[in-house]
């Protein structure tokens, strides 16, 4: 047995290496340019705040760390992205250990994630919702430690604390994780009573406000611009059929994103039967933390009439996999345990595949910009006229965010329309609505 978990064991770390390498290289060889999320990410790095026109500053931290560590170097974008992927999928292995206490099972749960494009045709983007993804399944990692033991330690409470607002800083949606724990336990102490609260619950409450106070602060400051943007993208509307159609779209969507999923679970089990205790503790927190967040988005979308766009569910299945296996683990049936690896091992070299044909055939996409070739030119034009180096630029997070990236000074970005910095610059050259200068 010990020489079967260890191999399962490194069986994982070759599978999340792969990912990782694969991840990384595939994107780096196939695209010219860094994809618009992660440029506008490095824009707002360069001029690092308490949040930005769009979003709260997460996103923008981790790239600009790496900026400091890489420079322009892309694949390290790249990188950072996967590199959240299977971190996420680290804590998603070790509470699926936890629960089904069967390591194969507990191997299956993350390689099923390989059906959901979420976890690797779009993660070479760096944006708000993969930066959530660690910090989601640490959020469950330590919220399980703390459902599943007798005794309530303090350094579990703080770091729920912790990731609970680095996630929230990540993209506002990360409430829905924290709204059904909160719920859990709630039904927990209130209705089933068999727990009892503990002081302790409010260390993770204290950290969580204490560390989200500059964000308020700045949010304050800037009259709520991110959840305007927010409220924006969802597209409200006044119209009655949005409580009813966007909902159902919604679900249909969510569907049709896990059909893969489903085709894996079905090449692992010899029938769909279900089974469900009521009084199932482990059953219960997962239906909780996989379930009822979408429940949850839902009801927001039937109430507010909004359109729940696709990529923003990209952390909330990331239990998909323990949740399903569980249920149907007495279902699942040994001689189709090579069926179900051929699937992974498709679906595995299907996406980066798929990505690479997209990338080098299409030829307008943003990964396509030239950059690079544009700073270049920029950098020959401001040389003539100028002897030092271009401290800031404005202009939108594309065009300016890229010359921000890529000239060697890494100018600050100072926004797409800042008419103070010009007046107090001392030397500045405009071009359409592009400016760049010294202060």
């Amino acid at each position: 047995m010990i020489n079967l978990n260890r191999n399962i064991n490194n069986i994982f770390f070759i599978f999340v290496l792969s990912h990782l390498l694969i991840w990384t290289v595939v994107p780096t060889i196939t695209n010219k340019n860094l994809p618009l999320d992660v440029i506008e990410a490095l824009a707002w790095g360069s001029n690092l705040d308490w949040g930005f026109n769009k979003h709260p500053p997460g996103s923008a931290f981790f790239p600009e760390i790496f900026f400091h560590i890489f420079g322009a170097q892309d694949w390290a974008y790249y990188f950072l992205s996967s590199l959240f992927v299977v971190i996420s999928f680290y804590f998603v292995f070790k509470v699926a250990d936890e629960i089904l206490s069967d390591k194969l099972l507990s191997l299956f749960s993350v390689l099923i994630l390989e059906a959901i494009y979420f976890y690797n045709f779009t993660t070479p983007e760096f944006n708000v919702n993969v930066c959530q993804l660690p910090f989601w399944s640490l959020v469950v990692y330590f919220s399980w430690k703390i459902y599943s033991s007798k005794e309530i330690k303090l350094l579990d409470c703080f770091l729920i604390g912790l990731f609970s607002a680095v996630g929230f800083l990540s993209k506002y949606l990360f409430v829905y994780l924290l709204a059904s724990i909160f719920l859990l336990f709630i039904y927990l102490i209130l209705v089933k009573k068999d727990r009892k609260f503990d002081f302790k619950y409010f260390i993770t409450l204290e950290i969580f406000v204490i560390l989200l106070i500059p964000h308020f602060i700045w949010l304050y400051g800037n009259d709520f611009i991110t959840i305007f943007y927010g409220l924006k993208r969802t597209g409200l509307e006044p119209s009655l059929s949005n409580h009813f159609e966007q909902p159902i779209l919604f679900l249909i969507k969510q569907v049709g994103i896990l059909v893969p999923f489903f085709l894996l679970i079905w090449l692992l089990i010899k029938k769909i039967k279900f089974k469900f205790n009521v009084k199932d503790k482990k059953l219960l927190f997962l239906l909780f933390i996989n379930l009822l967040p979408i429940f949850l988005i839902l009801i927001t979308s039937a109430i507010m009439g909004s359109k729940i766009r696709t990529m923003w569910m990209t952390p909330f299945y990331l239990y998909f996999g323990v949740l399903f296996i569980y249920i149907l683990k007495s279902q699942i049936n040994v001689k189709k345990i090579k069926s179900f690896l051929l699937g992974f091992l498709f679906l595995f070299f299907l996406s980066p595949t798929l990505y690479s044909y997209v990338s080098i055939s299409q030829k307008d996409k943003r990964t396509d910009y030239p950059g690079k070739e544009i700073a270049s030119k920029v950098q020959l034009i401001w040389s003539k006229d100028f002897d030092g180096e271009i401290q800031f630029v404005t202009g939108d997070e594309w065009k300016a965010g890229n010359l921000s990236y890529h000239l060697k000074s890494r100018p600050v970005w100072e926004g797409s329309n800042n008419s103070e910095i010009l007046k107090n610059a001392s030397q500045f050259i405009c071009v359409e609505d592009i400016c760049l200068g010294r202060y």
